[in-house]
């Protein structure tokens, strides 16, 4: 038997339920304060009767899933994304799979990122793998953590996500949280439009000069797809750094010197080698 039978009646719950099919234990908490029975033991009272109802499922210590009525809790879906978005208060879609989230990937990964300021463990849940991301320190010390954040609602549920220009500094950032360079130009170059001025900002925030050139070559390869002018590559090239950087951290031989950039680039990424026909 439930611990209070006016939740119980009203049906209050199931209401509570279908607004959060992914919740964490502090959502419930506030939603039984309206009852007077908000304390550990009513709410540890309340997730054992459901999970032994098998109306929700635990992905991680203080985090659940609802599952519907007469569904089979061992394979119902659960959203990914919206796991990604509630593993702490303040998870935001990053990297590939806001790049994901956006329609803008060449494939789908089986591992979702997400940026915080918790420190928190990879989880594993089902198939899907969860890799947490620090939040830039740049961004920390000038008090923009939320820089290039956006909100969407997912199943009712609000979500964070980096927008378009954000993702793209970011997978140049760290490539290796997104594939293969293949992967990462695929992707990149099926974008459409970019804000300029805050493609701008964000780099100009995190104050590095090889993501600017870094940036500021790609631009250039796609400059009439993305309808950026003259002046703008021009801007970033004033912020290139002084001597040769490698593009790619892990990759040293096979480079190819863009002077224009000061950048060491990999001649797969110079000749688009994946485009070649075998």
């Amino acid at each position: 038997m439930l611990p209070d039978r006016q939740i119980q009646n009203d049906n209050s719950l199931e209401s509570f339920f279908y607004k959060h099919p992914v919740f964490q234990v502090s959502e419930l908490d506030t939603f039984l304060s309206q009852y007077r029975t908000g304390n550990r033991n009513t709410r540890q009272a309340l997730l054992s009767h459901y999970k032994n109802q098998e109306r929700i499922i635990s992905i991680r210590r203080g985090l659940y899933a609802v599952i519907p009525k007469g569904a089979d809790s061992s394979n119902f879906p659960v959203d990914p994304y919206i796991i990604a978005a509630k593993l702490t208060e303040d998870a935001t879609l990053s990297h590939h799979t806001a790049l994901e989230y956006h329609g803008k990937a060449y494939s789908v990964f089986n591992t979702l990122t997400y940026t915080s300021k918790d420190r928190t463990k990879p989880l594993t849940f089902r198939s899907q793998k969860y890799t947490p991301v620090p939040i830039p320190k740049e961004l920390i010390t000038l008090g923009k953590v939320d820089y290039g954040i956006i909100r969407r609602i997912r199943s009712g549920i609000e979500i964070r996500v980096t927008s378009i220009e954000r993702t793209l500094v970011d997978m140049m950032n760290r490539p290796d949280l997104s594939g293969s360079w293949e992967e990462i130009w695929r992707s990149l170059e099926s974008i459409e439009y970019l804000e300029l001025d805050s493609l701008y900002e964000y780099i100009t925030l995190l104050n590095n000069a090889t993501i600017a050139a870094k940036i500021g070559y790609f631009l250039q390869q796609n400059q009439e797809t993305l309808m950026v002018d003259d002046k703008f590559i021009a801007k970033l090239k004033n912020k290139k750094p002084n001597q040769p950087h490698y593009f790619s951290r892990s990759i040293r031989q096979k480079c190819h010197l863009i002077k224009e950039w000061n950048l060491m680039v990999p001649i797969e990424i110079v000749n688009h080698s994946w485009n070649d026909v075998l």
